[in-house]
């Protein structure tokens, strides 16, 4: 009997690749009009504050966003690739893929009025960081696409998150203190919910700047001190 050909992981990785970048541009597509949307025909406060189901929730954009949700669970296959072709599993890694996971469904059952924004931006970011792994995976990337681009802007998604829950907890604050209480039921965040997506963006945010100095400008200091001994 003829042995039977190994396991073509590559071919693996570049359609897994590629779907999730499919998926991640399809789900750009729906949510980040309403999100300009939003922020040209609404205040500050109100897309901070609006109710999910009537700002974004409904129609298509909200099937995108309940797509976003349930997508954090793949996306774990991440990590198991990791795993199994045994490279170092970093702690920015497999943190951020569990805690994004936790946060996504305590944020959707609690119809978080600014998870439009997180949807969003993390949609249009994977659209591109999947769409780089896979050009990586067939050998097709270009020169001048570096893995810095992407790093740059999984940070900005940090600080447009850390951002949105300084806005939304500055709103908070000021609105559950009013003493007016037909105001406050209109504000429909949510203390633990908020407080929840601060602590996780500014986490990813010290973790990817970290990752970012190390991997970057760290090795190039590395590499200019070498040649000069």
């Amino acid at each position: 009997m003829k042995n039977r050909p190994a396991w073509d992981w590559r071919r693996s990785m570049a359609l897994w690749n590629f779907s999730l970048s499919l998926f991640s541009f399809m789900g750009m597509a729906r949510t980040v009009p309403i999100l300009l949307h939003n922020l040209t025909t609404k205040s500050i406060r109100d897309n901070m504050c609006n109710d999910a189901e009537t700002s974004y929730g409904s129609g298509s954009t909200g099937l995108w966003i309940q797509l976003f949700v349930f997508s954090k669970v793949p996306e774990l296959l991440d990590t198991f690739f990791i795993v199994i072709h045994k490279k170092p599993l970093i702690f920015l890694h497999w943190y951020h893929h569990i805690t994004v996971l936790l946060y996504c469904w305590f944020g959707y059952a609690n119809r978080s009025p600014y998870g439009l924004f997180f949807s969003a931006m993390n949609y249009s970011v994977h659209a591109i960081m999947y769409g780089y792994y896979f050009l990586m995976s067939v050998k097709a990337k270009p020169k001048w696409l570096n893995a810095m681009f992407i790093t740059a802007a999984q940070i900005s998604q940090m600080i447009v998150g850390v951002i949105v829950s300084a806005f939304s907890i500055y709103f908070y604050a000021k609105e559950s203190g009013s003493g007016n209480t037909d105001f406050v039921t209109k504000c429909h965040i949510q203390l633990s919910d908020v407080m929840a997506a601060i602590l996780m963006y500014g986490s990813y945010l010290a973790l990817f700047m970290q990752f970012f100095i190390q991997r970057y400008f760290k090795k190039r200091s590395d590499k200019v001190s070498k040649k000069m001994k």
